[in-house]
């Protein structure tokens, strides 16, 4: 009976997979798609529109035209009719839709068009994703968290989604058809909060073991995300193999070729199945015809080799043959295939990646079989120092984020300009899309629309007027004193000046005097002070945005931000007061530290959007049991402040300025630091410290607490009352401070 309902499960599965995977579709079909999608994003308005499809045109297009009483989308696609929904909801509407604030008071009656709107995009790609988002956002997304999310693609033009939702069912079926056990496995797959390092080759292991549960819940969880995303005409792009194997590999292949290597940060070895091995391309291939059979496919394979590991070779004629070997497994099971590589290793270990060695890794592979990914075109484009790629085709894509982290933070004018500029660029080869590849998402939304915005123009965005109109969509009417404030924003956090990406507050590294910790960087690319006068205009115009989403959340944003500057040259005054062997000093400002970090949780927890409860909740939700559950927890825990062991170098990489972990984690810590200075005074040693807050840390991480889950709270309230407490006292603090040190 089992046998024969299990046979019945991989009919269904072979279906669905297959069903979902066609390259062309009846228009009717496209055209529901599209009907459906308006149905979810306006359901009291889905009425009024109608949808025609035209899919002869291989580019991209969309119109919007009234007639009779309906206003009429038309496109090639679902990602077109969905663009098109997008641009007149923002165009005749005034209306919005992000991921913190959306802004959709319609009238009943929607208005007119008064004549044909056609747009078309000169992009090719607009891809979306980074193997870090699946885990700093993602790691416990369901399916009405990822319905959204691919609505909110659409809407934005996105056609090529990474997609590796469910590799390790695909892994798992693999491995055991050579033979292996749960046991033998069992070290291999990571916790589900470490899959995107897991997948990249970086660890093993770490945060598991991972369940049948989950990784049959999550093959399903896959088909489903797939089945939207290529009804909507998207090309999803699936992983391929890039030779690592499980540790126990060895008990089934003794003579197999494999390499040691290690990711440096903590973690155990991890193993590389040479590429000149036979049993190389036989894996590569078994595990795509695999993933194919289950998932289907629209050819495009991510496959990144090296990952912030150095090759063992620098000979390009080593690199080439390597490159080789994994496309022609990638062929072996996929004719059509295509190479969707991440150029980060070209970023991160450019002292490697010279000339010869990027060209020998790239010339393997036919121009039109491989498209690589300027993974952080707007901090450093690789593409000016590689004749775009040595004629491969490539994407400009927007890293933006780093782990999650909340700052306020962008290249604003950059994100404005660039990318039209490289499309018309004579050098820029085969420059064919652009995209968003930040580490994890739902922040500073105003880059995400502005980058998207891109996508149906081929001219620089001018910013000042789009600011505009993007503040009048965002809080629902226009307003003086708020475009002030923007003018100052694009000049302070969003300037993209000095630093890599956004400072982190004091308050989030480990307790210490310094003026910062490894991964709690707090260099600014603004003076703090120069902020202020944009939360003055905030809190002034906040009577006018008693009720908009939009708004809320960005004074909570920029009055948190003001705040985490804050605590900086407050800690430098602690750090000072210990100096001058003040005692009264240091018991006034340490008091007034724990002070603020308790006002910032209570600001914080008016906002669904900063709130640790639900990252918590969410990881739970998926265990069956209570074993389970913890294991979940603990991986949600871990992630956001230790990232791996208690003595992981990582620790706040992936720090998050939350309510819940402002009270429940950063506070305990710096009272901790403060009881033990006091206790020593004169004598403090930093190490001492370390080992101990260590150990305190790691219990943190593997307890059991639940932490609200929704927001209380008005934030227009709480912002003015937190401006009236502190906005006199920052200037006279922030000025005293001379005591940095930065360690870059």
């Amino acid at each position: 009976m089992k046998t024969n309902l299990k046979i019945a499960l991989l009919f269904i599965v072979f279906i669905f997979a297959n069903g979902v995977c066609q390259s062309t579709k009846p228009e009717s079909e496209i055209a529901n798609a599209s009907s459906r999608l308006i149905a979810r994003i306006l359901p009291n308005h889905a009425s009024q529109f109608s949808v025609e499809m035209d899919s002869s045109s291989k580019k991209d297009w969309f119109e919007i035209v009234s007639k009779g009483d309906k206003i009429v989308l038309r496109g090639n696609n679902g990602v077109s009719i969905a663009s098109a929904l997008y641009y007149y909801l923002n165009q005749y509407t005034n209306s919005q839709i992000t991921w913190n604030g959306t802004n959709l008071n319609l009238p009943k009656k929607l208005p007119a068009v008064p004549k044909l709107i056609h747009k078309k995009t000169p992009y090719e790609y607009r891809y979306y994703l980074n193997y870090c988002t699946f885990n700093y956002s993602m790691s416990w997304w369901d399916w009405n968290r990822w319905e959204k999310e691919i609505d909110w693609m659409a809407l934005h033009g996105i056609n090529m989604p990474l997609a590796i939702t469910g590799e390790e069912y695909i892994w798992d079926e693999v491995y055991k058809s050579y033979g292996f056990s749960d046991e033998d496995l069992n070290s291999f797959f990571s916790g589900p909060a470490y899959f995107s390092w897991f997948w990249m080759g970086n660890l093993d292991g770490w945060g598991g073991p991972l369940s049948k549960h989950w990784k049959e819940t999550h093959r399903d969880l896959q088909l489903k995300i797939l089945k939207r995303e290529r009804e909507l005409g998207m090309k999803t792009v699936l992983p391929a193999f890039t030779g690592h194997v499980p540790a126990s590999f060895k008990k089934f292949f003794p003579n197999a070729k494999l390499k040691k290597t290690n990711w440096g940060n903590d973690f155990e070895d991890t193993y590389i199945l040479d590429s000149n091995d036979p049993l190389f391309a036989e894996i590569g291939k078994k595990f795509l015809e695999m993933q194919s059979k289950i998932y289907g496919t629209d050819h495009l394979y991510s496959a990144d080799t090296f990952n912030e590991n150095t090759p063992p070779s620098n000979d390009p004629a080593y690199l080439f043959e390597l490159s080789k070997k994994i496309f022609e497994g990638m062929k072996s099971a996929d004719k059509d295939a295509v190479w969707v590589m991440q150029g980060w290793l070209f970023y991160s270990h450019r002292e490697f990646w010279e000339a010869p060695q990027i060209k020998g890794m790239l010339d393997a592979v036919p121009d039109d079989r491989m498209i690589i990914l300027d993974l952080a075109t707007e901090i450093e484009p690789v593409w000016k120092r590689t004749e775009a790629f040595y004629g491969k085709q490539w994407i400009w894509n927007m890293l933006h984020n780093f782990g999650g982290n909340i700052s306020m933070f962008g290249r604003i004018e950059t994100v404005a300009n660039e990318p039209a500029k490289a499309l018309a660029d004579p050098k820029s080869g085969k420059l064919k899309g652009i995209g968003l590849t930040m580490e994890a998402i739902e922040q500073n939304p105003v880059l995400y629309e502005l980058m998207t915005d891109n996508t149906w123009r081929d001219t620089p965005i001018e910013l000042n007027s789009w600011l505009k109109k993007y503040t009048l969509n965002r809080y629902g009417k226009s307003n003086a004193d708020i475009s002030k404030a923007w003018d100052i924003l694009v000049k302070t956090v969003y300037n993209g000046q000095v630093i890599r990406d956004g400072a982190e507050s004091i308050i989030v590294s480990r307790p210490t005097f310094e003026g910062f910790r490894r991964w709690a960087r707090t260099k600014q690319n603004y003076a703090s002070k120069d902020l202020l006068p944009a939360w003055d205009l905030f809190i002034k115009a906040a009577p006018a945005y008693p009720k908009s989403d939009g708004f809320q959340y960005d004074l909570v944003d920029v009055t948190r931000q003001v705040l985490a500057n804050y605590a900086l040259p407050l800690q430098q005054q602690i750090a000072k007061a210990y100096q001058k062997n003040d005692k009264v000093a240091f018991e006034k400002y340490s008091k007034e530290f724990l002070e603020l970090i308790d006002d910032m949780d209570l600001l914080l927890a008016t906002r669904h959007d900063f709130l640790l409860g639900p990252w918590i909740a969410d990881a739970r939700s998926w265990g069956v049991d209570e074993k389970e559950k913890a294991l979940y927890e603990q991986n949600a825990r871990d992630l956001i402040t230790l990232w791996g062991g208690a003595d992981n170098r990582l620790h706040e990489y992936s720090n998050r300025q939350w309510s819940g972990l402002f009270t429940d984690f950063y506070k305990p810590r710096w009272q901790q630091f403060f009881a033990d200075v006091k206790a020593n005074w004169g004598h403090f040693n930093q190490d001492d410290f370390d080992k101990k807050i260590k150990q305190w840390e790691w219990k943190w991480v593997t307890a059991r607490k639940d932490f609200p889950v929704k927001a209380k709270g008005n934030p227009n309230v709480i912002a003015k009352a937190l401006h009236k407490k502190y906005r006199s006292r920052i200037i006279p603090v922030t000025g005293q401070m001379t005591t940095i040190k930065y360690d870059y």
